[in-house]
């Protein structure tokens, strides 16, 4: 019988060339992304792709050269990241345990937001209390289901004008 396996070790066979394609060793960069910057600015960044240097050249210690990570940052957090790039050099660098990233290149441009949801909106409780009083009286279970969403998103939407 096969055993299980974790979905981390699926994904890496999945995903894991299309990284490697963009310089990343693994695809853990974008799963540890927010713990190495923060929370607030992993909604407004994220990295696209690690740089090497066309000739490795080594040290006289014989490390070779570190590489460029390029970062796509949205609006003015692209100032704060620029501020911040040397901590979040030495946080991906202690993440991995050696200098792989010498230096961040900032895009801007918009940032994937996959899997984050936006918070739902808050509905007045009196507004919402209309809305299951105006469909009420609707007898067809799904038609009344379905006016009550629509009711609910309109109430939602107006009350954020």
């Amino acid at each position: 019988m096969a055993r299980a396996k974790p979905l981390a070790e699926l994904l890496e066979e999945c995903i894991g060339p299309a990284f490697a394609a963009q310089g990343f060793a693994s695809t853990d960069i974008l799963g540890a992304w927010p713990e190495i910057v923060g929370e607030r600015l992993s909604r407004y960044c994220q990295p696209s792709k690690l740089e090497w240097p066309r000739r490795r050249q080594r040290d006289e210690e014989g490390r070779s050269e570190p590489g460029t990570l390029v970062v796509r940052v949205e609006g003015v957090f692209a100032l704060e990241l620029q501020h911040l790039a040397p901590v979040v050099i030495q946080r991906i660098n202690a993440h991995y345990g050696w200098a792989c990233v010498g230096r961040i290149v900032l895009r801007q441009g918009r940032v994937d937001r996959i899997g984050r949801r936006p918070a739902p909106p808050v509905i007045d409780p009196v507004r919402r209390g209309e809305v299951a009083l105006a469909v009420g009286t609707i007898e067809h279970d799904a038609l009344r289901d379905a006016l009550d969403r629509l009711g609910t998103a309109i109430v939602a939407t107006t009350h954020k004008r």
